[in-house]
């Protein structure tokens, strides 16, 4: 009598297993191999991100990695949800109940964290397209106003970036509307010379081309100095000078340094050769009147 119920017990679990016990063996088979086909694909795409080697090496190193886990992620988490709900089905477990358990669930986690999926996704194409990375000097337009300064991290979700005073601003990537990037390629010094009316304009061209012949055989300048520098001319009739324009194409991080360089070699040289540079008017008050 027992042997006949552990007879009928086996030929029905071989029946089942038949109808359902090899479809689930194959879906969980095909989602490992699909697991593991999508992470060779995610290493294949970092490798192309990360690029050659170069100065910048450690930090593609570190933007591929991160798309890499969040894709990873992604990926798996997409593979093993459809797995499991085939899985279920094959275990005669309704999947309606599930379904609409789940679509309550996720529409009332989508309004609570609809915030931070905007800021993962942004943070994403943000890393995907390489629009600014750790170091960059940027100056960013965000929903609560303008913040400017120097990337020292950058997440799926927020960009950290020092201000120029020592300020650390800290802002979600979905508040970023847009991205000013001032390191990227090279950069353009302007420097404003002013000199007084009534000198010679071309003496003063003379002067600073012989200036900027010795500037470009230095050998700190020359590396900051990719083109130039060079007069573009007079750039405008001020009240009391003209302002002549010089500009130089220069290594970004190099810009301001190179500008107060110019402006200090300008008026050292333009003081040897008897050049007046002329200064503001002295604002006149009446006597006994405070001074703002």
């Amino acid at each position: 009598m027992l042997g006949d119920i552990v007879a009928a017990r086996r030929l029905t679990f071989a029946r089942w297993f038949e109808l359902h016990g090899v479809k689930i063996v194959v879906y969980v088979a095909v989602a490992i191999a699909a697991t593991i086909v999508a992470r060779l694909l995610v290493r294949r795409f970092a490798k192309r991100l990360e690029g050659k080697p170069s100065l910048t090496q450690e930090l593609n190193l570190q933007r591929a990695a991160t798309i890499a886990h969040a894709l990873s992620a992604a990926f798996i988490v997409a593979i093993w949800a459809v797995g499991i709900l085939l899985v279920v089905s094959e275990l005669d477990v309704p999947l309606s109940p599930l379904l609409t358990s789940a679509g309550v669930a996720g529409v009332a986690l989508g309004f609570g964290a609809q915030s931070l999926v905007r800021d993962a996704l942004s943070g994403f194409f943000i890393l995907l397209e390489n629009q600014f990375g750790v170091g960059d000097v940027v100056a960013v337009q965000t929903v609560g106003g303008l913040v400017s300064g120097k990337i020292e991290s950058l997440t799926l979700r927020v960009t950290t970036l020092r201000d120029f005073d020592g300020t650390l601003h800290v802002v979600p990537n979905g508040n970023i509307q847009f991205v000013s990037n001032k390191s990227r390629n090279w950069a353009r010094a302007i420097v404003d010379v002013r000199v007084g009316y009534g000198e010679d304009v071309d003496k003063v061209r003379r002067v600073l081309e012989e200036l900027f012949d010795e500037v470009r055989m230095d050998e700190v300048l020359s590396d900051w100095i990719l083109e130039g520098p060079s007069i573009l001319g007079v750039e405008r009739l001020a009240d009391y000078a003209l302002v002549v324009r010089v500009i130089a194409q220069t290594r970004p991080s190099k810009r301001w340094d190179t500008e107060r360089q110019l402006r200090e070699r300008i008026t050292v040289r333009l003081s040897e050769r008897g050049i007046r540079v002329p200064m503001p008017p002295a604002i006149t008050r009446n006597p006994g009147e405070p001074i703002a």
